[in-house]
């Protein structure tokens, strides 16, 4: 009995044992130098690759009716942005920034309505290990949209006096917005400022006349500005042109003459007949902004009744919106002109019924100019034109110009 119950104890010795000695040598295999435990080892080299940087995109994956402009961030927390890269469904990559300290990317401009976007971004923590993030959104779908109607139009040559000018279909509630969406650059490069007349239109000019030759590009980034709430701009596109040679021409009501000049240099003297005393011209400087070799001018339309109906004014060209022009005259006497004031406000030069090239004093005018060039009217009874009755904004000292509204 003893001999069974004593071999029975050295067996279950031998078996605890060899587990124990089985255990050990597991250890000893999986644990490595030192005695490290297996599960300290694996978390060690795992972390060892793990890149610390974290890269967050706001808005989130997947969102919708996303605002245009304040919405998409990047940014980098334990690391440093290396790489942002946001395009639009047709692979047109948006411009940004990475702020300097490496930790935020921002876009340069808003973004397109109606529009998904991808993001890509990679960090890296300061071991070098990179992270990164991808993420898709899309923009807001606009309730409405509005419009920019411009001018000059792409492709002219134009006079020195040119106003770049836009007017909106609609009523601006953001001009700041809007007015950060367009942007007038000119080669060489001279100061141009915006300033707003009410809020559906923006003129731009800078504070001379532009100089000839001067190559000038309005850029249009409207395509996702909010002008108010759920209203957003559809344009993106440049406008380029030229301008011209330095023509501008005076006009002397009292001694009813126009004198043109070219660089400054007088190359022509016109008799003219400005407005009557019942009827006065503007003083100022008058831009011509329409040319119409044979046009109708008709009282009714300008608050004159039925006192005058034309059918065919020849070399017409306008001055104002509220309807002043420089133009041809054939039914006034030869005598009236360099010697009478007998128009409605406009500036009268002689001519012939049918127009054409009739070698008269309008005919000429009209040969020699282009739209924005200067016509000044001095000496007249009359106060100075209103700098946004047509684009006559030279009417504005600098500084008001420049204080915006």
């Amino acid at each position: 009995m003893k001999r069974i119950g004593t071999a029975a104890s050295g067996a279950r010795r031998g078996l605890l044992a060899g587990a124990v000695g089985a255990i050990l040598l597991l250890a000893t295999a999986c644990g490595g130098h030192g005695g490290t435990g297996s599960g300290a080892g694996s978390s060690g080299e795992s972390a060892a690759k793990t890149s610390q940087a974290v890269v967050t995109v706001l808005p989130r994956d997947g969102a919708t009716d996303v605002a245009t402009s304040g919405a998409l961030k990047v940014t980098a927390a334990h690391g440093r942005l290396t790489q942002v890269e946001v395009k639009d469904g047709k692979g047109t990559e948006v411009p940004g920034k990475v702020t300097p300290d490496g930790t935020g990317w921002t876009p340069d401009s808003h973004l397109a309505v109606s529009t998904k976007y991808t993001v890509d971004a990679v960090a890296k923590d300061d071991q070098g290990r990179q992270s990164a993030k991808h993420a898709t959104f899309t923009t807001v779908v606009p309730k409405d949209s509005f419009i920019g109607f411009f001018t000059p139009d792409d492709g002219t040559t134009v006079g020195v006096g040119t106003e770049v000018s836009l007017s909106f279909n609609r009523p601006i509630d953001d001009t700041k917005a809007v007015e950060d969406g367009i942007k007038v650059t000119a080669s060489p490069s001279v100061p141009v400022v915006g300033h707003w007349f009410g809020n559906q239109r923006i003129d731009f000019r800078p504070e001379n006349y532009w100089a000839p030759g001067t190559k000038v590009t309005l850029s249009l980034r409207l395509d996702g500005v909010q002008s108010a709430p759920g209203v957003y701009g559809s344009q993106s596109k440049d406008v380029h042109f030229t301008i011209g040679r330095n023509q501008v021409s005076y006009v002397d009501a009292s001694t009813h003459e126009m004198r043109v000049t070219q660089n400054g240099q007088t190359i022509k003297t016109i008799p003219i007949s400005a407005g009557s005393p019942e009827h006065t011209t503007y003083n100022g400087r008058m831009v011509i902004s329409e040319k119409d070799p044979i046009t109708r001018m008709n009282g009714s339309t300008v608050g004159f009744g039925g006192e005058y109906d034309i059918p065919d004014v020849p070399h017409a060209m306008r001055l104002t919106q509220s309807g002043t022009f420089i133009h041809g005259n054939y039914w006034g006497a030869d005598s009236v002109f360099g010697s009478e004031n007998t128009s409605h406000g406009c500036v009268g030069l002689r001519d012939e019924k049918g127009g054409g090239e009739n070698g008269t004093p309008a005919a000429w005018f009209y040969d020699h100019s282009m739209i924005g060039d200067v016509v000044v009217v001095s000496n007249s009874h009359d106060h100075t034109v209103a700098p946004d009755n047509g684009f006559n904004g030279w009417n504005m000292p600098w500084s008001q110009w420049t204080a915006g509204q």
